[in-house]
């Protein structure tokens, strides 16, 4: 999708460029004096600068929705390896308890990072319930099994509400009318360019470097607003981890 969306303005960008430089050449030469470029370089400078706010509270959306959903993978690996403790010294009677966590964990990962895609099975959607039904069952019987219990349910219900939060940032934080906001305002300015701007070998590579320069900016916010897609993903490994660690 990000890839995607990048090719296409890429087009957009590098295409205004290209109407820019034919409508030049198709202009009579009194619509371009210097009083009619000063006016255009004024109203494209206003334009830039509206693209570089813009883009600019673009990224900090897409890095601070990364950085979230990395601190929760990283919370979410940490109090899982701590509930399996709390299961193991509870006794033997929590050992089913602590298989369903182990499978949980596995799902879980698979679901954030699939190989391929798959259908939602009923004890993935459920996972979380029956893992906190399992520990309530536990039937303690000192003041020490009790108070492992308690903590277990704790950190079983702090799991699922990490669980939920994922699930409710999956979704892209970044607005469509924004990306397009931007894309628009981006063909404006190197249309600009284009009518500025003698055609030359040296002319078109600078602005296909440049338009593609802008294509990849707009990828990366992208890949970031989808951290578990693409190129820039966040790392399975602490949660990998944890999943080793779990029934030792």
């Amino acid at each position: 999708m990000a890839m995607f969306m990048g090719g296409i303005m890429f087009v957009l960008v590098f295409g205004g460029a290209l109407g820019g430089m034919y409508l030049r050449k198709a202009l009579p030469e009194h619509q371009l004096t210097a009083e009619s470029r000063d006016l255009v370089k004024l109203g494209v400078g206003l334009i830039a600068t509206m693209s570089a706010l813009i883009l600019g509270l673009l990224v900090a959306s897409a890095k601070g929705s990364y950085d979230a959903q990395r601190n929760q993978i990283l919370q979410l690996s940490g109090e899982v390896v701590l509930l399996d403790r709390v299961l193991a010294h509870y006794g033997p009677d929590a050992k089913e308890a602590r298989d369903v966590l182990k499978l949980t964990v596995a799902n879980a990962i698979d679901r954030l990072w699939p190989r391929v895609q798959s259908p939602r099975t009923q004890f993935e959607s459920m996972a979380g319930e029956i893992l906190l039904d399992k520990i309530q069952q536990l039937s303690p019987a000192s003041d020490a099994q009790r108070s492992l219990q308690s903590r277990a349910v704790d950190l079983t219900i702090g799991l699922g509400r990490i669980r939920w939060l994922l699930v409710a940032q999956s979704q892209r934080s970044i607005p469509v009318p924004f990306l397009v906001a931007v894309i628009f305002w981006f063909c404006i300015i190197f249309a600009s360019f284009g009518l500025s701007a003698p055609r030359n070998p040296m002319v078109m590579i600078t602005l296909l470097i440049c338009a593609l320069s802008v294509s990849l900016a707009i990828v990366m916010i992208l890949e970031l607003d989808q951290p578990f897609q693409g190129i820039v993903q966040i790392p399975s490994e602490p949660l990998r981890n944890a999943l080793a660690h779990l029934g030792q």
